[in-house]
């Protein structure tokens, strides 16, 4: 995976300290293209695949994301920590949505352990019971860059 500096001048992270900064529990911010090719931008939990290097985020197929990504696939991404010293990780990428309950399911429940470290919780329970119903999906980024920035590597 290509890691660029997001603004010149600045430091960025090493892809080893992408991988580690992207296991955080952090919202991702996915942005779409609606119909009138307004953007769409919205905070999402997600999981990442450091072996797939794809981001995975479980949400109901009914969103308007979801709507946004079945006309055109190309996303843009943001997760970056508000706390000073600031760092993130954004990027471009292809979204697919995975509507195959069996992978959807497993998802669901890594992505609700991250966030919440149980699945006995009202959240996670109706997401995979809707998840089981077919009623979520799975949208699954494959990035063509992480841009990064670091502000803690300033002296």
């Amino acid at each position: 995976m290509k890691v660029i500096s997001a603004i010149v001048g600045a430091p960025s992270m090493s892809k080893v300290e992408v991988d580690t900064f992207l296991e955080n529990k952090l919202n991702l911010q996915i942005g779409t293209i609606d119909d009138d090719g307004d953007p769409n931008i919205q905070p999402v939990w997600f999981n990442y695949d450091k072996d797939g290097e794809k981001l995975l985020i479980i949400t109901p197929k009914v969103a308007k994301k979801i709507k946004n990504l079945r006309n055109k696939h190309s996303v843009y991404f943001s997760i970056d920590d508000e706390s000073f010293p600031y760092k993130g990780v954004k990027g471009k990428g292809t979204a697919t949505i995975i509507e195959d309950p069996t992978r959807i399911v497993p998802e669901a429940k890594k992505i609700n352990m991250k966030y919440l470290g149980t699945l006995d919780h009202p959240i996670p329970r109706m997401i995979l019971e809707s998840a089981q119903k077919g009623n979520h999906v799975i949208i699954e980024i494959d990035p063509k860059f992480f841009s990064t920035w670091d502000f803690a590597k300033m002296q």
